[in-house]
């Protein structure tokens, strides 16, 4: 990834473009780190991205519309007061830094005309965002910083803003003389001696390049021809005049890198229509996956608690099971010492006797218990194996039941991480208390949220395909929403979503059954596999396990087909559900 100094502003001129001269109608923080402005502009409305992640950090104009909280945290609630109806008037970039001003026209508490600024620092580990009052105090920002931990750059409310300290380094926007800077002394690796020497580039632009003037991402420095300083000057001029927002996508889809030019180091590119289009493309899913990640973790660490002690409790009951199996030699050994009662007295802690139940009559040394007399000896050796014969019958129970409990967690592992709203996180949280297995936060308040209803497709052949979120749902749509002659599908023998095709007395063509067949493959634990396996009948063949979990089914009459989970379909699935 090269979100660099340059590539922020290219985007920014899409913020200037599109956002200057409009006001702010709405501000939300959809997670800890981000910030969504809406703006109001003259040809529409724009949405504004800031997020000062560490890990990600980023600013563009967005499509997304992430899932807000139920309650807006302290600094959205604070940027309301201050920015809602706000004018922006100006949007800055400290030079080759990853850090824009936002000036906005306001009004102070009085009505009185202001000049606001937020800031937005994207640079790495200090990535933070502030607003600043005219005078430049900080009214308050995104991550407080004490004076315990940065004396140099504390950020609290009251102190005044210091900027970043500004890049020593070469703008290689200028007009540079690269023969003179390559004989200067530096790392001999062409790409690395660019980042030394240049200010605001990313390494992958670097690597960029020192193919593009020298023909290799590891071209060195004392192996250049003459002309690379001049290939180096026109290959800044050129794209840092006419940035493009491109990028590199793996052979699965998947957006893997991207600059504001061409990527040719990884053989193939594609070029976004914008830098915020580029952007979304890039980081929405992930960022909804990592929210979710995020937002489920307690939930997530509770049930993988639940799942630990489990397995160590099976392993110490199969140990114990296993055990059980060599009690047939207790009995043999009651046997033998009833046989040689006239041999023992009260005391003894052995006895050594002929083993009849050997070929060759061996003789065994039998452990006895002094405090009992040879008649308790004896009886003592039959209980042990009337008891070793009921433990076996017990475990073998408690070995099923647990075993079915931990399919069930491992089920809702499954479960949060196809999570992607707050609502699916919340029915599986209250499918978890309905268990026993977490407790909800009495202290927190909870808004009532409307019931979820499962996922709703509709095959090419006009089919409605119903798929369920997690385990409550699939009961409810199995037993509860589905006719007893409508198709269930189930990836076969891993954890997964219940889909149903509700057929209403027709018998859907081959497409439908293979399209239902591919969103029970995708929704399963199995998703990112090929060639996945799932199990086809009637809805009238699936049976719930007897006091089992919420989920839990058998089933018996079965065809089984194997299909591909193609993103392609659940895609087109999803725009269908959304229209």
């Amino acid at each position: 990834m090269a979100f660099d100094a340059f590539f922020l502003s290219a985007v920014l001129d899409e913020v200037r473009d599109r956002c200057l001269g409009g006001r702010v109608d709405k501000i939300h923080q959809p997670s800890r780190d981000t910030l969504i402005l809406h703006i109001r502009c003259r040809e529409g409305r724009e949405k504004l991205l800031l997020a000062a992640n560490p890990t990600a950090p980023r600013l563009h104009l967005t499509a997304a519309s992430p899932e807000n909280p139920a309650e807006p945290p302290m600094f959205c609630m604070l940027l309301r007061k201050h920015l809602l109806g706000a004018k922006l008037t100006a949007v800055s970039q400290l030079p080759m830094e990853r850090c824009v001003n936002f000036t906005f026209d306001c009004t102070d508490e009085m009505g009185f005309p202001v000049q606001k600024t937020l800031v937005a620092e994207l640079m790495g580990r200090t990535c933070n965002l502030y607003l600043l009052s005219p005078e430049g105090r900080i009214l308050d920002c995104l991550r407080r910083i004490g004076l315990d931990e940065s004396a140099k750059r504390p950020a609290l409310p009251g102190l005044m803003y210091q900027a970043p300290e500004q890049v020593k380094k070469l703008n290689p926007r200028d007009e540079l003389d690269y023969e003179n800077l390559l004989k200067a002394p530096g790392p001999d690796i062409l790409s690395e001696r660019l980042m030394d020497l240049l200010g605001g580039l990313s390494p992958l632009v670097c690597r960029e390049a020192a193919l593009y003037a020298a023909g290799s991402t590891d071209a060195r420095v004392s192996a250049c021809q003459e002309d690379v300083a001049d290939r180096l000057a026109l290959f800044f001029r050129e794209h840092l005049s006419h940035p493009r927002p491109c990028c590199y996508v793996q052979a699965d889809g998947t957006p893997k890198q991207f600059a504001f030019c061409p990527i040719r180091q990884y053989g193939t590119w594609v070029e976004a229509e914008s830098f915020g289009a580029l952007l979304d493309s890039f980081y929405t899913l992930r960022d909804r996956r990592d929210a979710m990640r995020q937002k489920g973790q307690a939930v997530r660490k509770a049930v993988q608690n639940h799942v630990s002690r489990l397995t160590r409790k099976l392993a110490n009951q199969e140990k114990e099971l296993e055990a059980t199996y060599d009690r047939e030699r207790l009995r043999q050994l009651g046997d033998i010492l009833t046989a040689n009662l006239h041999k023992i007295t009260k005391g003894q802690r052995t006895v050594s006797c002929e083993d009849f139940y050997d070929e060759n009559m061996a003789l065994i040394e039998i452990p006895l218990s002094p405090l009992l007399s040879p008649q308790q000896n004896a009886a003592k050796y039959y209980k042990d194996y009337t008891r070793m014969k009921n433990a076996e019958k017990e475990l073998t129970h408690q070995l099923e039941l647990g075993r079915g409990e931990l399919a069930y967690l491992q089920s809702v592992l499954e479960e949060l991480d196809r999570a992607e709203t707050e609502a699916e996180l919340e029915e599986i949280r209250r499918e978890l208390w309905d268990g026993g297995y977490v407790r909800l936060d009495s202290g927190k308040k909870r808004l009532k949220t409307p019931k979820l209803q499962p996922m709703s497709f509709e095959s090419t052949d006009g089919f409605p395909i119903y798929v369920g979120r997690n385990n409550r749902q699939n009961d409810e749509l199995t037993f509860r929403l589905a006719r007893k002659d409508d198709i269930w599908c189930h990836a076969s023998k891993v954890h997964g979503a219940h889909v149903i095709i509700s057929c209403g007395g027709r018998v859907p063509p081959d497409d439908t059954v293979t399209q239902a067949a591919q969103l029970a493959a995708y929704y399963s634990e199995a998703g990112k596999g090929q060639n996945v396996p799932v199990d086809v009948t009637s809805v009238k063949q699936v049976k719930k396990v007897p006091s089992g979990k919420p989920g839990m089914v058998i089933y018996h009459t079965y065809k089984t087909v194997i299909c591909n989970p193609y993103k392609d379909i659940v895609v087109d699935a999803l725009n269908a559900e959304k229209k």
